[in-house]
């Protein structure tokens, strides 16, 4: 079974509509919780036909807190935003898969620029904590909410700023006072940081208009987007198909141990590797939101679909391997790059 459990130990009123939880794996699955600053957790939910699946970032960080928290704000009409906020307390446990998602920097000692919409701030504190713990780089974090009362983890991020003036600089944008950001606001507060690494997350206007800005100053920007799900990604692979005589391999490293599994051309790589027992992570199953993806390191494949991966992360060699197929009979993947 692909799903761990995870026990509420509590639940945080961060704002009126934003609710933290508090997170203990069940003993068994304590080793399938490690986690990288920026990735989020997959949660199954109650729906009306069965269930559904909800993904959420952690905004704690592996370098400063025992514990895994998640943020979850309300959404009108939000499925599983609604459902925890409304139902979920201290002492219930969730079904949740491995945390997942390349909404993570590759160094801790970088500078870099964070910004944040709303509950958006929720994998940009765990990666800021992170670097300011963890690492050496200097940290500089834009954050844009409606009003003050809006602003999540405002009391934590005051005394970050205090413990660290010389590696850490938050400027508020807030709608009440400054109005909604435009390019020109936001292209003379990012010119300070124009050779940083942009990690940016937040409604989807908002993104757009950041990744849109700060593209035409140069910057590299990483965004992390959430996407409905239209399947339930807690099911079990499909049983394997049959022999149809077109059996290749795949080579994978994880977790600094490597083994090699059949894979048919006829099936998408996240099955094979299912299937042969590998704890691969994943998420949406669609393409989407890149928790699954790995690093091609010989062979090549082709993707069903991608809305995630750019053209620098596909130079780079990274795929979805619930959307890759092969196109050589032998693939060496790596998931600990």
């Amino acid at each position: 079974m692909t799903a761990l459990k995870a026990r509420v130990v509590e639940v945080v009123h961060e704002t009126a509509d934003a609710h933290s939880l508090v997170l203990e794996p069940a003993e068994g699955d304590r080793d399938r919780f490690t986690y990288r600053p920026g990735q989020f957790l997959t949660v199954r939910v109650p729906a009306e036909d069965g269930w559904a699946a909800r993904c959420y970032s952690l905004c704690s960080s592996p370098h400063t807190d025992d514990r895994l928290k998640v943020t979850v704000k309300r959404v009108a009409g939000g499925l599983g935003s609604n459902w925890i906020c409304d139902n979920v307390t201290a002492g219930d446990v969730l079904e949740v898969l491995r945390p997942a998602g390349t909404f993570s920097p590759a160094s801790l000692d970088e500078d870099l620029l964070l910004v944040a919409g709303g509950s958006g701030i929720t994998p940009v504190m765990s990666i800021l904590k992170s670097c300011l713990a963890g690492g050496t780089g200097k940290v500089a974090l834009l954050y844009a909410n409606r009003d003050e009362k809006s602003v999540i983890f405002a009391a934590e991020l005051r005394e970050l700023t205090e413990r660290h003036p010389d590696r850490l600089t938050v400027v508020h944008l807030l709608e009440s006072v400054q109005g909604l950001p435009t390019p020109a606001t936001l292209r003379s507060l990012a010119a300070p940081y124009t050779g940083r690494q942009a990690f940016v997350c937040g409604p989807e206007v908002f993104m757009d208009l950041v990744t849109g800005t700060f593209t035409d100053l140069g910057l590299r920007v990483h965004v992390e987007r959430f996407f409905s799900l239209e399947t339930d990604p807690f099911e079990e692979p499909e049983e394997p198909p049959e022999d149809t005589g077109d059996a290749g391999e795949v080579e994978v490293e994880m977790d600094g141990e490597t083994r090699t599994v059949p894979w048919a051309k006829s099936e998408r790589l996240l099955d094979a590797l299912l299937r042969a027992g590998v704890d691969a992570p994943y998420s949406c199953r669609e393409g989407n939101c890149s928790a699954c993806a790995c690093i091609r390191l010989e062979g090549e494949v082709t993707l069903d679909a991608n809305t995630v991966l750019d053209e620098q992360d596909l130079a780079d060699g990274l795929i979805l391997a619930c959307q890759a197929r092969p196109v050589t009979d032998r693939l060496k993947i790596t998931y600990d790059g």
